[in-house]
């Protein structure tokens, strides 16, 4: 790909210039080390002292649970963080009214970028209480995304001032992506060509363990299937009637049947969105939203087609008629080791978490809940950095990984032993226990950040892993096509 193929050539240049040579063997990488010890310690200092606005936002941010692409309120506050640091900020990029990009520039050098999230997920909404007090409903921070945001920002903010204090060249950005729950945020900034320039982009997510770990994301394509019948009375005329409701409950039982003639690992799940208003009535419209997760684009897609055809074979024997409308596909992760051994040194040089007795208290509670008990003390260790394993999920990051080098970590917001997308995060995503594991990742992006500024050796080697990994053939396709951003999906 062009865009990849310059900044080959100028992480190239870069680092014959740092080292004084007149090339540079991309086969035979030489490692950078860690930051000194003044620019380690003056970077924890700043998100230290940076900590109460830190908080501040993330606690913010819980209290707005807003879904995807309608994180106003979220958007606008960490936008305003950055600006209040002295980042240019620009909004509604990729036609996403809650999309921004901040950017920092000192003269010429590698472009990183940091990634911020900050959508919660429907029904989950939750008090602080160690006890269930809610089902369905209102929306919840259940996958820590104000803390995701909230983190990143900071990050990106304590990496500035050092830029600035010490004259380091180049261009710090931070993307603010919405609607990663479903939504595919972004996907549409990839496809829009934000991230060509890019040199390596950083990510984190909130999770039950502290690790640099780089595993296996699956595939992803979702999309919401719409039945049209006719209304009439269930009882004086249903044979007047076709029902909606019945296509979706067919479509459903032949996509069950279909499971065990898929690709092992392939995971089809849904939801009925709309199945009829009163059972006097025979439903005219209902609509189930789909998920086809897998390891592999490709099966995903062929998949998705085979349940396609089983939409059309359900309206065509329920006398009904079928839509079908993409909401969102992602791909799965292209992994980094290059750049997870700079993240996790720098995670191992901050250490894990420790929790006062009160939080120990609260995650006690919580952990009552659980069907999977894990010792608490785990929070405080850091778990050994191995490429591959299976994530499980699904996340649009794994399209910024496909063009441009990308690492994450994750740290432990949650009580060790619970599930994502859970009431019980929700509460520990509004507490002292998510905001811990929070600052622990905007100190370790802030240093893994810095450091690559300093390492254009170590940005060669993790550019030329991710072309090898990507291979020599390989061009960007879209899975979502070419729609727009799906701004009501969540309506």
């Amino acid at each position: 790909m062009r865009h990849a193929s310059r900044r080959q050539t100028s992480i190239k240049a870069l680092a014959a210039a740092a080292f004084g040579m007149a090339a540079l063997t991309l086969s035979a990488p030489a490692m950078a080390g860690p930051l000194s010890p003044e620019h380690h310690s003056a970077i924890i200092s700043t998100v230290e002292a940076n900590q109460p606005a830190l908080d501040h936002a993330a606690l913010e941010l819980w209290k707005f649970a807003e879904l995807g692409f309608q994180e106003h309120q979220s958007a606008a506050l960490l936008a305003q963080q950055l600006r209040d640091a002295g980042f240019a900020v620009e909004t509604g990029i990729a036609n996403e009214p809650t999309a921004f990009l901040a950017s920092f520039k000192n003269g010429d050098g590698p472009v990183i970028a940091v990634l911020a999230e900050y959508d919660a997920l429907p029904g989950l909404s939750q008090t602080l209480s160690p006890v269930q007090e809610s089902a369905g409903g209102a929306a919840g921070h259940g996958c820590g995304h104000n803390l995701f945001g909230a983190a990143s920002v900071h990050s990106a903010i304590a990496v500035k001032a050092w830029m600035e204090a010490n004259n380091i060249k180049g261009e710090l950005r931070v993307y603010g992506t919405p609607a990663e729950e479903g939504g595919s945020g972004k996907v549409y900034m990839v496809r829009d060509g934000l991230f060509d320039d890019v040199d390596v982009s950083l990510h984190w997510h909130p999770s039950n363990v502290n690790s640099a770990r780089q595993g296996n994301t699956m595939s992803n394509v979702s999309g919401k299937f719409r039945f049209y019948g006719v209304s009439a009375h269930a009882a004086a005329a249903p044979d007047k009637g076709r029902s909606a409701l019945d296509g979706i409950e067919a479509m459903n039982y032949m996509v069950n049947l279909m499971r065990e003639h898929i690709p092992d690992r392939t995971r089809i799940h849904y939801v009925i969105t709309d199945g009829g208003k009163a059972p006097n009535v025979v439903p005219s419209y209902a609509e189930a939203y789909y998920y086809v997760r897998h390891t592999d684009p490709e099966i995903v897609r062929d998949v998705l087609e085979r349940v396609k055809l089983a939409a059309e074979g359900a309206a065509t024997g329920t006398g009904t008629r079928v839509e079908f409308e993409a909401i969102g596909g992602v791909y799965s992760m292209l992994n980094n080791e290059t750049l997870m051994h700079v993240m996790d040194r720098n995670l191992r040089s901050v250490g894990g978490i420790e929790w006062n007795e009160e939080e120990i208290a609260l995650a006690t509670e919580i952990q009552k809940t659980l069907t999977t008990k894990v010792d608490l003390a785990s929070v405080g260790q850091i778990e050994p950095a191995v490429m591959g394993g299976d994530f499980g999920g699904s996340t649009d990051v794994s399209d910024v990984s496909w063009v441009t080098p990308t690492v994450g970590l994750s740290t432990a917001t949650f009580v060790p032993g619970s599930a994502s997308h859970n009431w019980q995060n929700v509460v520990a995503s509004g507490t002292t226990i998510g905001l811990k594991g929070a600052h622990l990742a905007a100190k370790t992006l802030a240093l893994t950040t810095a450091e690559l500024f300093q390492s254009p050796d170590v940005i060669a080697a993790a550019t030329e892993e991710f072309e090898r990994r990507r291979g020599p053939d390989f061009q960007y396709r879209a899975l979502i096509g070419d729609r727009a951003p799906a701004l009501n999906y969540r309506d």
